[in-house]
């Protein structure tokens, strides 16, 4: 996979809009009701020191402790209900799968 830093800024930004959209509409159908939780995008098998993850790095993505890029809270919607959360990020992985990436989502209670 090639992309550039500003392929990668983009792709960032569609998948936190896929997100936002997802998480508003699961919003809109079930409500804030349920049980409190965090989720978030593992995007997994690009090492941080190839060529691939270094431009990743310089357009904003981050590892975590187990060297995936992950992006916390893709939807940036302001509520503690985690399937409202999980919606999102599974949109968010979803764009970045579309896109050649091995993306997954994640979450966990709070």
């Amino acid at each position: 996979m090639n992309y550039s830093i500003l392929e990668l800024k983009n792709l960032m930004e569609l998948a936190k809009t896929a997100a936002f959209s997802a998480g508003n509409k699961h919003l809109e159908e079930h409500g804030d009701g349920a049980y409190c939780g965090f989720a978030w995008v593992d995007i997994r098998g690009i090492k941080g020191n190839t060529k691939l993850g270094r431009a990743m790095k310089a357009a904003g993505y981050e590892q975590d402790y187990t060297r995936a890029f992950s992006i916390w809270d893709p939807s940036g919607i302001a509520t503690q209900c985690m399937s409202t959360k999980e919606a999102g990020a599974r949109a968010a992985a979803k764009v970045f799968n579309d896109a050649g990436f091995t993306a997954f989502a994640s979450s966990r209670p709070d």
